[in-house]
């Protein structure tokens, strides 16, 4: 029965009717909570009703939601209401190919614009191992703008064929899709394969080209029979000529054999940029470069001040070619291995397993920048593409347009207008505040106590010359956030101006993982709004995937914590993969790692961090507090001590770690006389109370602990948060539980976790 219009599906209001069809209707709807404009599909009853049906449904969605990809309909959420099934998508204006084609052919350049357009969302979705299974001109939709999505993803596992293209098999398997664009093996009802994804595209751009279907007939067994004997009419008798390669490709997507077709979204999309760009095509797939690592640029100025601007170049070029479909780009923390050393390329390639390097160097003069760059085949040994541009630093934006661009053109032939947009994307156009964020960013990311203060003057200047500078406002929240959580900043100075940053942020670009992310951040620690935190965490993946420091956050800050210690893992694990040389994201993973007890990780992973980088307090700290778990009090101590000269003028609570493992190793008087001295010194300047309390468990003396924790509470440290293990002994004390219920969180994540 049709919804009624100003009816509520969960957290959504009935405001319009789209369509229906044999899969359900699809209504225009509210979402009350964003304010947005969101697309629901309600599912058929007798599918709601299927068990299996909705299980293949739920895992499927879950699979597509987790892609992020410009030719991809975005799935925003999914559930039930009184029984009624539904799946929430982003909501589009235009109309589906099918609308737009009309029975007639499209001019070939813009045939071949949306073919690549669809080959490469394919690529994504392939990259996940997801078959679509049912691509044809009324699941693929033309935005207004002229944008493409590919739509229904995973659904042909549940849907019903229109009766005038139902299918009857006598096999076991079910086949499923809509005849005219199946592939020979899914007649046969074998097992799906990319390649049959692009049997199906070929299908399509056939009939954008030609304006009739490839494979039409007179009757559903007269186009079954041509799917499996015949080819269809030569595209070459067109009355509207198309290039010969163009044709070719075609042919070579509508091979009856699936391993005579391209055998991969990426390869097609590259062989149609090649005709777009007046290039010629073999028959065969060509050799596709499908990876890439950009060295750290070389600072040439010999200038210490100029690394910030190095560094950023080479992390605005990464980020960029990110943007590009089915290309894998080595990360940040792969690169900057490489960064002061005097190195081969190529064998740094061989190296990374990378088809090809970019390296650069960078010389300021004044205000003059200097940037020469070179493209080097690792395979071929040779340079694909070199160039040297002279600019006013004022220009920076321009260079790295330019060096995108071209570097993107090298590997991928000619750019599609989506790619164009992609890789030019600014985030503000003050190339003065745009300098102002990456020297922020550089100080940021040395995470010591006075990097991250100077890390914060900058962001406030970067705000300074744009107000609406989104980065550079979740920039000024995780500072702030960090300069609270270690205990450099009091918590009721620094929460307060970081919400603001990230409320902020999010209310100038509210597509801003970074943003998003940083509100996870301030939800967490200090409002203990756990299902706000969840929430901001799970958008800033959605939008960006690979902004992995959003998944190790949302680990540590919010899934441990309540005891979702395998939910907090599969994050870790996502993050490590995508940068397993990171040294911040191994921390995380030791963290996360100790919250669960899990002390053999947690040393390996903090060791790890401190092999990245031999400079990293914290990890000193969070390996200390691991040997510490195993009862290796010297250990513990040893780690402790390297920390503390920079930590004890910065942020003196930390001592408080020192204090319980003196305790624990029976030199009570040394750790009294230090607990003697941090007193001392909160009746002068802010000491973190949670760390007090750790001092106090070390010491047998629970009382006063508790007292200090109900007093971190008062004050929102951020470190009553993370429960360190160390707290174990309080957790079954009344006064403690009755402070975990005031946050909201078990008093033993650890007996939540097992139950």
């Amino acid at each position: 029965m049709p919804l009624v219009l100003g009816s509520r599906i969960g957290p959504y209001e009935i405001t319009g009717m789209l369509g229906a069809g044999g899969m359900g209707e699809v209504y225009r709807a509210r979402d009350v909570r964003l304010d947005r404009q969101v697309a629901i599909k309600v599912l058929p009853e007798h599918l709601s009703q299927d068990r299996d049906a909705l299980q293949r449904f739920e895992r499927e969605a879950k699979a597509v939601a987790a892609l992020s990809h410009p030719n991809i309909l975005a799935i925003h959420d999914f559930g039930s209401d009184h029984g009624i099934v539904y799946v929430v998508t982003e909501l589009l204006e235009g109309r589906t190919l099918r609308e737009r084609l009309g029975g007639a052919a499209l001019p070939w350049p813009k045939a071949v614009e949306i073919a690549i357009a669809l080959a490469e969302g394919l690529a994504a979705v392939h990259a996940k191992g997801v078959i679509h299974r049912d691509l044809k001109p009324d699941n693929i939709f033309v935005l207004s703008d002229g944008h493409v999505k590919i739509l229904d993803f995973g659904l042909a596992h549940v849907q019903v064929p229109k009766p005038e293209e139902a299918v009857t098999v006598t096999q076991p398997a079910m086949v499923m899709g809509t005849v005219g664009y199946m592939s020979p093996e899914q007649l046969r009802a074998e097992t799906a394969r990319a390649p049959s994804d692009i049997f199906a595209l070929g299908a399509v751009l056939y009939e954008m080209l030609a304006g009739r279907r490839a494979f039409g007939g007179g009757t559903v067994q007269d186009a079954l029979s041509a799917i499996l004997r015949d080819d269809p009419p030569d595209l070459a008798g067109l009355s509207t000529p198309i290039p010969g390669d163009l044709a070719r490709i075609v042919s070579h997507c509508l091979e009856k054999n699936a391993g005579e077709r391209f055998q991969s979204a990426r390869d097609l999309a590259f062989a149609l940029r090649t005709v777009a760009s007046g290039g010629s095509v073999s028959r065969r797939a060509p050799e596709v470069i499908d990876s890439i690592a950009v060295l750290p640029f070389v600072n040439e100025s010999r200038d210490p001040d100029v690394d910030y601007l190095s560094d950023g170049v080479t992390e605005t070029i990464i980020n960029c070619l990110t943007q590009l479909a089915g290309l894998r780009v080595a990360p940040r923390s792969t690169v900057f291995r490489y960064r002061g050393r005097d190195i081969d390329p190529q064998a740094a390639g061989r190296e990374i397993g990378a088809r090809v390097v970019l390296t650069g160097r960078i010389l300021q003069r004044g205000d003059t920048l200097v940037v020469g760059a070179e493209l080097i085949d690792v395979a071929l040994e040779s340079q694909l593409w070199g160039e040297r541009f002279t600019r006013k630093l004022a220009d920076i934006f321009s260079i790295e347009e330019e060096l995108a661009s071209k570097i993107s053109e090298s590997l991928r032939g000619k750019l599609t207008r989506d790619d164009r947009q992609r890789l030019t994307r600014r985030s503000t156009d003050d190339s003065e505040a745009y300098r102002s964020y990456l020297r922020g960013r550089h100080a940021f990311n040395r995470r010591t106590p006075d990097s991250l203060e100077q890390g914060l003057r900058y962001f406030e200047q970067a705000i300074a010359r744009d107000a609406e500078y989104a980065l550079a406002y979740s920039g000024l929240c995780d500072s702030y956030s960090v300069l609270s959580y270690i205990g450099v900043m009091p918590p009721w100075e620094a929460w307060p101006k970081s919400r603001d940053a990230a409320t902020r942020a999010v209310a100038i670009d509210d597509s801003l993982a970074e943003a998003h992310a940083s509100l996870g951040s301030v939800c967490a620690f200090a409002d203990w709004n756990w299902s706000e935190a969840e929430r901001e965490f799970r958008r800033a993946i959605e939008l960006n995937p690979r902004y992995l420091q959003a998944r190790t956050w949302f680990a540590f800050q919010t899934l441990a914590p309540l005891g979702r210690f395998e939910e907090a893992t599969v994050q870790v694990r996502s993050a490590l993969e995508g940068e397993p040389l990171s040294s911040t994201l191994n921390l995380h993973a030791a963290m996360v790692a100790l919250q669960q007890h899990r002390t053999d990780d947690a040393i390996e992973y903090a060791r790890t961090a401190l092999e990245l980088d031999p400079g990293f307090l914290f990890a000193h700290v969070w390996l200390g507090m691991a040997y510490e778990h195993q009862r290796q009090h010297d250990a513990a101590i040893a780690e402790f001590e390297k920390a503390m000269p920079p930590l004890r003028e910065a942020a003196p609570g930390w001592q408080g770690l020192l204090v319980h493992a003196l305790a624990r190793a029976n030199r009570r008087a040394d750790a009294e006389m230090i607990l003697a001295d941090l007193r001392q010194c909160a009746r002068r300047r802010y000491v973190d109370s949670l760390l007090q309390a750790v001092a106090h468990v070390g010491l047998n003396q629970h009382e006063e602990a508790i007292d200090c924790l109900e007093r971190a509470a008062d004050e929102r440290s951020a470190l009553l948060v993370v429960g360190y293990p160390v707290l174990d002994p309080l957790r079954s004390h009344p006064r403690f539980i009755r402070l975990m219920a005031r946050l909201r969180l078990p008093p033993d994540p650890i007996a939540v976790g097992a139950g």
